[in-house]
Parts: C-alpha cells; sequence; structure tokens
C-alpha cells in the first residue's frame, strides 16, 4: 500500500532503510554499499533543493530533471550518470517490492551512453615476468603466492584479501570463494600458484594464520595493501604499465578467453551474473587477432603504407 504523504519520513531515512536492507539482506560488498550510498545521497540532496520531502511522492519527469540536473549542474560524464541511475532503479524496485509506491518511475528512463572502455591487460609474457617474483626477497613467498593465485584464478582483489586456508585445497587444486551478492563458487587453482601457496603455507605455519594473506593483528591484509605492493612488485619487475590487481583479473580471463573460445566457462570462472559483463573479454580477443591478421596478411591494410 502507498504510503500517506503526511506520515512519511525524510527522503534520508528511506533511504537508509534501502542501505540496510542491501546491507543485511542481500549482503552486499562495502564496496557496492558506498557507491549506492553515494549516488542516493545526491537524490536526496536534490530532492532537498526541491522541497521534497518524500522519495516516494516523485515522478518520472522529476527523476529525469534530477539526472539532468547532474549532468548540467555537477557535469557528470554518461558512465556516472548510468550509475546514478541505476541506484535510482534499485531503490523504486524496493519501494515498489514493499508496497510504499504503486508505479516504478524510473521505468523508461534513459541515461547517456558511455563509450565503452576496453580494460588494460597483461600479454602472456608481462603476465609471467610479473608474478615470478624472486623468492629469496623479505615477503618474497607471500608475494609470490598471491599473484600467481591472482592470475591463475581471476580472483577479484576483495575475494583474495578475505581467503583463509580453508577455502582452499591445494591437493585438488580448487578455491572456493564467497563473490559478489554472496554467491559462492569454486575456482582451479594452476600447479605453479599451487607450488607457490605450499611454500608460503609452510613459511606460516609457525604463525597459525587463518587468513591465507593475513596483515598487521593477523586480521585480512587490506585492499589497499595489495593494490601498493602490486604496483612495486611490477615496476621491480620492469614493468611500466600501470598494473593493479584488477588488471591480473582481466588478464586471466583475456588468456582463457584467447586459448578456449568458451565464453560461458570465463562467466562462470569470474563469476558474473550477467554474460553481458563478460562479453568485453570477445572484443580484446579480436584486437588480438586483428593485430596477427595486420602483422602476418600479405593484403592486409597497413597504416602508414601504400598497398
Amino acid at each position: 500500500m502507498k504510503r500517506d504523504p503526511g506520515t512519511a519520513p525524510p527522503a534520508h531515512e528511506t533511504i537508509d532503510d534501502f542501505l540496510k536492507y542491501l546491507q543485511v539482506e542481500r549482503g552486499v560488498s562495502a564496496h557496492t554499499l558506498d557507491a549506492y550510498r553515494r549516488d542516493l545521497a545526491a537524490l536526496a540532496q536534490w530532492m532537498d533543493g526541491q522541497k521534497a520531502a518524500d522519495p516516494c511522492g516523485l515522478q518520472p519527469p522529476q527523476l529525469r530533471a534530477f539526472i539532468a540536473s547532474e549532468h548540467r549542474d555537477r557535469e557528470l560524464s554518461p558512465k556516472s550518470l548510468q550509475r546514478r541511475l541505476s541506484a535510482c532503479r534499485s531503490f523504486y524496485r524496493w519501494l515498489l517490492k514493499h508496497g510504499r509506491i504503486a508505479a516504478d518511475p524510473c521505468a523508461g528512463l534513459r541515461a547517456p551512453k558511455a563509450a565503452r572502455r576496453l580494460p588494460q591487460v597483461l600479454d602472456a609474457d608481462e603476465a609471467v615476468k610479473l608474478v615470478e617474483v624472486p623468492t629469496d626477497a623479505p615477503l618474497g613467498l607471500r608475494d609470490r603466492a598471491l599473484l600467481e593465485l591472482f592470475y591463475s584464478s581471476g580472483l577479484r582483489l576483495s575475494e583474495l584479501c578475505a581467503l583463509r586456508w580453508g577455502d582452499l585445497d591445494l591437493d585438488a587444486g580448487m578455491v572456493t570463494v564467497m563473490g559478489k551478492g554472496g554467491k559462492q563458487r569454486k575456482v582451479p587453482v594452476g600447479s605453479h600458484a599451487r607450488k607457490a601457496l605450499a611454500e608460503w603455507r609452510r613459511e606460516r605455519a609457525a604463525a597459525d594464520a587463518d587468513f591465507v594473506f593475513p596483515g598487521r593483528g593477523g586480521g585480512a591484509i587490506s585492499q589497499r595493501a595489495v593494490q601498493i605492493r602490486i604496483k612495486q612488485l611490477a615496476q621491480r619487475q620492469g614493468l611500466f604499465k600501470h598494473v593493479h590487481p584488477h588488471m591480473l583479473r582481466h588478464s586471466f580471463a583475456s588468456h582463457i578467453l584467447e586459448s578456449s573460445g568458451d565464453l560461458r566457462g570465463v562467466q562462470e570462472l569470474l563469476g558474473h551474473a550477467d554474460i553481458a559483463t563478460t562479453q568485453i573479454y570477445t572484443h580484446l580477443d579480436f584486437q588480438h587477432l586483428a593485430k596477427v591478421y595486420d602483422g602476418a596478411h600479405p593484403r592486409a591494410r597497413r597504416v602508414g603504407k601504400k598497398g
């Protein structure tokens, strides 16, 4: 039943109810929760400026005006506007499901299309060069195990940081991870990663640590610490790209798809809910094939050459 506008809570309270639902019932990550909080806070701020107290009373023209205002006044990019609208859609679907509104005011609303940027990847030689860090250096065994596992299994940064020894079955070569939305999946662990992890576990045996990669105090290593470390290691290994954890995940997916052509399999390995998210790697694969063609075919068109 639609709530009586006279007794409706302020916009901020209704949004807080939704955020609690995402955290408690949906189990979204802290990163995702923060993104929803920022986007819906922008909606609440715009409503305050419009003297609109109840988000349940907003109509499609008003939400369209909100998106237009974010574009005009804040000069947000199409990608940021799409994220704003996506948060609003989720919010209003929740309101509709719980009977607080009679119709979804986001239905039919569209944000400007954003140019799709292809993710940067390491080629196979660069990936091998990165993961084969010296193990005799301080923290060398840990760094080798961390990089090998990242590239071997295509984990998300949050999944790797939260990993416990009980999640790993080195004999079977499998790791169980908890992905987005609390979805569990099993991913193979390659032979080089298994060897590196076994050596790291022997090194850590006396410490009796629960987490595979503990931080200070024995808890899980922070995501920021891993990001900084990978950047340092890439520079030491002579890779002068902006190397980050997600680049290893992209490289894993691209190399698997390039070799197998199995898009559905890559989707399962990455834990993507929608295959459309995985399809971006087919564009990466085509780029590789196009380079091969341009470099090998006698009738290929080469920029700057007359034929």
